[in-house]
């Protein structure tokens, strides 16, 4: 647990904690995004470009397509390819098709219990407004992730990652698209 105002190893201010797997899932579905109309590449393919094990990749490339965000294409050429254009799907999509949509914070009415609990049940009548200021705080994040697109990380990779790294991801994708 970080302290609130420290920041973390990295030097960043931590904010909600999202699983490996939507990381794993923004970067297939931008490398997604760059193959030409038709074509596809396997969940093998996929899990080799970004150094991780093909059945943790599977995994995730299952709730991505179950949430309609990769198309699935079955048979000895099939593989994954995005299921809309980049610009209709939204990080939010991307998040809760791996961590699902279940808002981050939990009110367990903690309030309630012990001896500073009140005695008349009205004054439990309202929201906690704890509960009330983190699920607007979480709102907001959502809002956020919901107006950025995978077209903004293809334009943000079009312009900050470096020509040798494109030259190298364009001809592991030339040599492995089906």
């Amino acid at each position: 647990m970080i302290e609130r105002g420290k920041v973390d190893r990295e030097g960043e201010i931590p904010v909600r904690r999202m699983s490996d797997g939507v990381e794993a899932a923004l970067h297939c579905t931008l490398v997604l995004a760059g193959l030409p109309d038709g074509r596809v590449l396997t969940g093998r393919s996929l899990a080799a470009l970004h150094g991780v094990s093909e059945s943790y990749l599977l995994k995730h490339l299952r709730a991505l397509a179950a949430a309609g965000v990769v198309d699935a294409v079955p048979g000895p050429r099939g593989g994954y390819r995005l299921a809309r254009a980049p610009a209709l799907i939204t990080l939010l999509d991307i998040v809760e098709a791996i961590d699902g949509p279940e808002p981050a914070f939990v009110c367990r009415e903690i309030r309630r219990r012990g001896p500073g609990k009140g005695q008349d049940p009205c004054v439990y009548k309202t929201d906690c407004f704890i509960k009330t200021r983190m699920l607007a705080a979480e709102q907001v994040w959502r809002d956020a992730l919901k107006a950025q697109t995978v077209q903004d990380l293809v334009a943000d990779g079009a312009r900050l990652i470096d020509p040798e790294n494109k030259a190298a991801v364009a001809r592991f994708l030339a040599a492995e698209q089906r």
